[in-house]
């Protein structure tokens, strides 16, 4: 018998996943981030001041506080429920759609609501429906993407984050001085490319009897992984959410640094972040590329966590001390290049440590806390770091700890083992 017919045969090459497909995902991926993100980056702090002026900091951590319990549990349980979902329509669609739609009816509230309490509870109304579509999104990816494209398409969905803020900030100054269209346009943007990806994407029901029943114990089981079965899963999560939390420092407080530092008004700062955002998309868009070129052909993840890190670190820092726009400008560039290079791997490197593929989508909610949570927790921990000092504008103390933050997070994925 020869060598030849000794070998095994090679394992085939899953196919790859047709474009349409990739390109559905990615619109579907803006949009939802478009109907959530606009609000945290430019249009809820725009409302909240106009609201309350006197107390906007405060009152701004009010809001989004309730969108971090929110988060914290619509994430895990809806993947859960999603997992699980026989429907006829698939497993993924429901959740989906209806997720959107729940959404956009909450961020009707907040345009229309007058006052705090009302647009905390519409905001949270928002959080629950668009966290239920996002750990739908990110299932997606290990579901309908083969291992050899997880990179590139991951590049591609993180990339979809920042050209949702460029176009979210966008609509604001177009809108300016409209509520009701500030809030209401991305929204039924999001609903309709969701609606795009449901036509094209071809689920499956789950299995009957492949899962346990959905009881209470198993809704706490859902925000739990054992670290000690999966260790590399829970430093990913770990490192993710610190990661994260540098991030939402300026996605969160741009708007108010602008206001309290260069001299903005509630009513043109939505034109000083569309800059700011322009420019760092331009940092973004060159990240990702080679972020998520690079890293499918090297088949490495975490040096470019590492240095994508280290990068938005600098980027922070330089936030923390600049006296003027135009510095602000340049630390924009740079802080999208960060980001650019990390979103370009964060999937891709979150795929690869997942516990177990059948619990797809409730292992990502889980995943999604980390990079959720902070856009609604930072606002609940700046309102007292800002006020250090007398005031509420102690902004340098603010970008320098995350900055801190955003360095330890990217040397804790130093511990993820199995992921190279």
């Amino acid at each position: 018998m020869t060598t030849a017919q000794t070998q095994p045969a090679a394992k085939p090459a899953q196919p790859d996943a047709p474009t349409r497909l990739i390109v559905a995902m990615a619109l579907a991926q803006l949009g939802a981030y478009l109907t959530i993100l606009t609000p945290v980056v430019v249009t809820m702090s725009i409302r909240v001041a106009e609201i309350a002026p006197d107390d906007k900091a405060a009152a701004l951590g009010t809001v989004l506080s309730v969108g971090a319990v929110l988060a914290l549990i619509g994430n895990p349980l809806f993947g859960a429920m999603s997992d699980r979902t026989t429907s006829r329509l698939g497993r993924r669609r429901p959740w989906l759609l209806g997720g959107m739609l729940l959404g956009f009816a909450g961020l009707l509230i907040v345009a229309l609501g007058g006052s705090v309490p009302v647009l905390t509870a519409g905001w949270a109304l928002a959080q629950l429906g668009v966290n239920a579509t996002l750990s739908t999104l990110t299932a997606l990816l290990p579901d309908q993407i083969p291992a050899q494209q997880r990179g590139k398409v991951s590049g591609i969905l993180g990339l979809m984050t920042s050209v949702a803020i460029l176009l979210g900030s966008t609509l604001a100054a177009v809108l300016a001085g409209n509520a009701l269209l500030m809030f209401a346009v991305p929204a039924a943007i999001g609903v309709a490319t969701v609606a795009l990806l449901v036509v094209i994407l071809k689920d499956r029901p789950a299995e009957k009897g492949h899962f346990a029943p959905y009881r209470f114990r198993e809704f706490l089981a859902t925000f739990y992984v054992n670290p000690r079965k999966h260790p590399d899963f829970a430093w990913n999560i770990v490192s993710r959410f610190l990661i994260w939390m540098g991030l939402a420092c300026v996605t969160t407080y741009q708007a108010y640094l602008l206001i309290d530092r260069f001299g903005y008004t509630t009513d043109d700062v939505a034109n000083g972040i569309l800059v700011a955002t322009l420019i760092s998309t331009v940092g973004l868009v060159a990240g990702s590329t080679a972020g998520g070129i690079l890293s499918d052909r090297t088949g490495r993840r975490k040096p470019f966590v590492l240095g994508a890190g280290f990068v938005i670190a600098a980027a922070l820092l330089i936030i923390s001390v600049a006296d003027s726009f135009a510095v602000f400008l340049g630390a924009a560039l740079i802080f999208g290049l960060g980001q650019g290079v990390y979103l370009a791997v964060d999937l891709a490197l979150a795929t690869d440590v997942l516990p177990n593929p059948d619990d797809a989508a409730k292992d990502m909610g889980v995943m999604n806390i980390a990079n959720a949570l902070p856009q609604s927790l930072v606002p609940i921990l700046a309102a007292p770091i800002l006020a250090i000092g007398g005031g509420d504008s102690n902004y340098g103390l603010l970008f320098l700890i995350g900055a801190i933050v955003a360095v330890a997070g990217s040397l804790l994925v130093r511990m993820v083992r199995g992921a190279r």
